[in-house]
């Protein structure tokens, strides 16, 4: 089969990066499309538009490089596409929860068609066809709660929930579809297809069981539920329960816990931090005590000691100071959590949400950061008594780095906007 991948150069806020190359799952974005189509594709074309892919009659499947797609999903759309053998565009129902409460914020990407949802990702049986179907696709979601709050201060039930997809879709054009396809749509996905064949596999429960038993571990932290790579240094007091991916070298120091994560290789997580459904990019280092929970470091970060980072996403070569603080509860949940994208502040879509932090930041300690700002690649800020409090998007210009005498040797700029 051949693919045609149609580019989209637009750069996102505040990486100064086109989402084909921020990280997804521990690769960036386009080598993680690249992986789940291995088994399908043999020519790969670039192309800005449809109308420049030429009239070859040979099998193909054409997608926009920002999209992100799971195996599950994508081995989905292309056996029913097959079975179809007509062109085809991916759909959507309008009530899938999956996408009507999470996917549709922040993008333009999947967009209203009639009374379907539509984006852009095609099948052409026999080369490109101008007459093309919907072919409606199910995300099949589980819902899962991430927080059990008050109920004076969230809904009724007091829970806080995901639609986790099993399959799942998404237009990464937002920092926060960056979390989304890591987290939501990613490692807790992952979590909830294991879930999903518990319940329907006895021979899986019975596997897990007696794997555990061998082992003399509790189940989730059997080798069937936590990988681990070569050259790994673990202390015996650290908690690591699965589903959670350990690249090679990586050490993980005495009271550590790590609960359904991924994490690259060359990690180091020190003496008592605390990562929970977060994604830790290759060469990544945590000092004692510093805690990650649904956050994403991409690659040669450093998080301080007594920092932590809730549904925060980091860019890479980025350092965090101690002691920082990235608030993520909306305190008055009339108004909701808004963020800029294409020129103007739009619903966000969630109650909790973190901020965003570019590439070759630095960050001083003792900061407080406000829900869903963004600091923008190449931005330094130091801890002063003018700037404690960060309520407002940080651009470069704003950087504190200005203030030094030669401020462009001293901290050169490597992702302009």
């Amino acid at each position: 089969m051949r693919k045609i991948i149609l580019r989209d150069r637009r750069k996102l806020s505040p990486f100064n990066e086109p989402a084909r190359d921020l990280s997804v799952l521990g690769k960036p974005l386009w080598l993680h499309q690249r992986d789940i189509l291995a088994r399908y594709t043999t020519e790969e074309v670039e192309a800005d538009s449809i109308s420049e892919i030429g009239n070859e009659r040979v099998e193909t499947l054409v997608y926009r490089e920002n999209l992100y797609f799971d195996q599950p999903f994508i081995d989905d759309f292309i056996a029913r596409a097959q079975k179809l053998g007509k062109a085809c565009q991916v759909a959507f129902d309008l009530d899938d929860p999956a996408i009507s409460q999470h996917a549709i914020y922040l993008q333009r990407g999947i967009r209203r068609q009639g009374n379907v949802y539509v984006a852009d990702l095609w099948y052409y049986p026999y080369g490109v066809d101008p007459v093309v179907r919907p072919l409606l696709m199910h995300t099949e979601p589980r819902e899962a709660g991430y927080y059990h709050v008050p109920t004076h201060m969230s809904n009724a039930y007091g829970d806080l929930v995901y639609q986790l997809p099993t399959k799942a879709f998404l237009s990464i054009e937002h920092w926060i579809h960056i979390l989304y396809a890591n987290v939501m749509f990613g490692i807790f996905s992952i979590g909830a297809r294991f879930e999903q064949a518990l319940e329907k596999d006895l021979g899986l429960n019975l596997r897990l069981l007696w794997q555990a038993m061998l082992e003399r571990r509790q189940l989730l932290a059997s080798t069937q539920l936590v990988q681990i790579g070569k050259n790994c240094q673990i202390d015996p007091t650290a908690t690591i329960q699965g589903p959670t991916i350990i690249g090679n070298n990586v050490t993980i120091g005495a009271g550590a816990m790590v609960a359904n994560c991924i994490l690259g290789n060359n990690v180091n997580i020190s003496h008592g931090c605390q990562l929970l459904l977060s994604v830790v990019g290759d060469g990544t280092f945590m000092p004692f005590r510093a805690s990650l929970f649904e956050s994403v470091l991409m690659e040669d970060c450093m998080v301080a000691q007594n920092t932590c980072l809730q549904m925060c996403v980091v860019g890479r070569g980025t350092f965090i100071g101690a002691g920082n603080t990235f608030t993520d509860f909306n305190l008055v949940p009339r108004i909701p959590i808004r963020s800029h994208f294409a020129g103007k502040l739009e619903n966000t879509g969630m109650p909790v949400v973190g901020s965003a932090v570019g590439h070759n930041v630095r960050i001083g300690s003792g900061m407080i950061i406000f829900p869903a700002r963004m600091i923008e690649s190449d931005v330094i800020l130091f801890a002063s008594p003018e700037r404690r409090v960060i309520d407002r998007n940080i651009n470069y210009e704003d950087s504190d780095h200005w203030k030094l005498p030669d401020p462009d040797a001293a901290h050169p700029r490597l992702y302009p906007r």
